[in-house]
């Protein structure tokens, strides 16, 4: 069986720093794959300044569509509703047996406030991107779960979705943070005007 990881999000949009974290995973875990998911709805994300789902989804199919170790799913978006992680893991290992979870240092900082973080743990690795971290940032619910997470050394990639939003608000140019694609399609589209 393959070992891939899940990189769920709402990609909204999708930007180079996804990408460059997610070679730096797939290479350093030696993962057959990474499945690129994003969410229908996030449980800690609703902003009004968002493209929709089916949108976002196309995307994330736009920026990996020439790269042989990343591919995507429309789970999330298909199942509808709020999209929790361990709903998204459970269907997940019923087709690999080794999965991994991609998230970044700031999704670890609120971890415990997930749905069922001790069962997520408990069925995948948790793999956090950030070479280190520090106990000041955490609360005890959140450090529990710092023995089950695998920190890797990725580079830090200072872009944020809701920047590049911004940039188009404010009729700013995007060029260099999201692949050349994705560009057309907002443009296509006139997403986040």
């Amino acid at each position: 069986m393959k070992k891939i990881a899940i990189y769920g999000g709402t990609f909204d949009p999708i930007h180079i720093g996804h990408l460059i974290t997610a070679q730096y995973v797939l290479q350093q875990r030696n993962l057959d794959k990474i499945i690129f998911i994003p969410c229908f709805i996030s449980p800690h994300k609703i902003e009004s300044n968002s493209a929709s789902h089916l949108d976002r989804f196309e995307m994330v199919k736009l920026a990996i569509e020439n790269h042989k170790g990343f591919d995507f799913s429309c789970y999330e978006i298909d199942k509808g509703d709020v999209s929790f992680t361990i709903d998204t893991i459970v269907h997940f290992k019923n087709y690999y047996e080794q999965v991994e979870l991609i998230i970044g240092y700031d999704n670890l900082l609120k971890f415990d406030t997930w749905k069922e973080p001790d069962k997520i743990v408990k069925m995948v690795n948790l793999i956090v991107l950030q070479r280190s971290y520090d106990n000041s940032d955490m609360n005890d619910g959140v450090k529990r779960f710092i023995e089950k997470a695998v920190f890797l050394d990725t580079p830090i990639i200072d872009i944020s979705s809701t920047e590049i939003r911004n940039r188009i608000k404010n009729n700013l140019s995007i060029d260099f943070l999201v692949p050349d694609k994705v560009k057309d399609y907002i443009i296509e589209k006139h997403l986040y005007e």
